[in-house]
């Protein structure tokens, strides 16, 4: 296993279909001390446990709303500063400024979890250089004005940006059946079946997902080429992205962990 020299802050920006999730679960397999931190996963937990900010969230959802995009940063800091990735760095006090910046850094105080920015935070936190502090960041930020309110209060120091075809994802999702009951998939081009039509363990009929047509995916491709170029564009500007092609998950490996280790891991050229 490769140990890495310094903490890595990852995002991985993909087309649906573009194996975004295998590449993932690749480098945290092969990088033991890397985490995914989920933002999806964060908001489901915190409402289940009813913390502070879950009850926050839960309260924006049962009113039809979405939950806004601070809220979503203020779970992932929050997550961060339980594990200790996050800390604040001390700074000269006034009477009048101790009481307003001691609130700001309680990560668990009706301050934090209500205040309108996040981004107006007197003092920024200080994300540790860890090695174990590495983790790849997954459900944001999806666009450009995400990533501009992340920037002050977490750095990433590296962004992957997956490419393959177009018309090569069509063709995978073309060949893509599904076992519905067990969620199993399979592909005829990649992982067919041992039996046509058929689930290896069941031997029940395999069937299409209902959003598995051309027309539905090619609208959720070109959605995800408008968003993602100005996110790209970001992050270029920043010096941190990153751009690997392939036309499969087997084919952009390697060269992504070449890359990785070169960033993170000592020795490596």
């Amino acid at each position: 296993m490769k140990q890495l020299s310094k903490a890595a802050r990852i995002i991985l920006v993909g087309a649906p279909g573009v194996g975004k999730g295998t590449q993932a679960e690749r480098l945290l397999q092969r990088f033991p001390q890397l985490s995914a931190i989920s933002s999806g996963d964060l908001l489901r937990d915190n409402v289940k446990n009813q913390t502070p900010l879950g009850i926050k969230a839960e309260s924006t959802m049962k009113s039809g709303s979405l939950v806004p995009d601070a809220m979503i940063l203020r779970l992932i800091l929050h997550e961060l500063k339980s594990r200790g990735w996050l800390s604040t760095t001390p700074q000269p006090l006034t009477l009048s400024s101790s009481s307003a910046i001691a609130q700001e850094h309680d990560f668990d105080s009706d301050s934090f979890v209500t205040s309108p920015s996040l981004a107006e935070l007197a003092i920024p936190p200080r994300t540790s250089n860890d090695p174990s502090a590495s983790f790849i960041l997954d459900g944001f930020p999806r666009t450009a004005g995400q990533a501009y309110q992340l920037d002050n209060l977490i750095p990433i120091n590296l962004v992957v940006s997956l490419r393959t075809p177009f018309e090569v994802i069509l063709e995978r999702i073309a060949g893509r059946w599904v076992h519905a009951p067990s969620g199993r998939v399979y592909n005829t081009t990649f992982n067919a079946p041992k039996v046509p039509g058929r689930d290896d363990i069941t031997g029940e009929k395999l069937t299409k997902r209902a959003d598995d047509d051309e027309e539905t995916w090619v609208k959720r491709l070109r959605k995800f080429e408008e968003t993602s170029e100005p996110l790209l564009e970001h992050y270029a500007k920043k010096g941190v992205l990153w751009e690997v092609q392939g036309n499969s998950s087997d084919e952009i490996s390697p060269k992504l962990f070449e890359e990785f280790e070169r960033r993170f891991v000592d020795g490596v050229e």
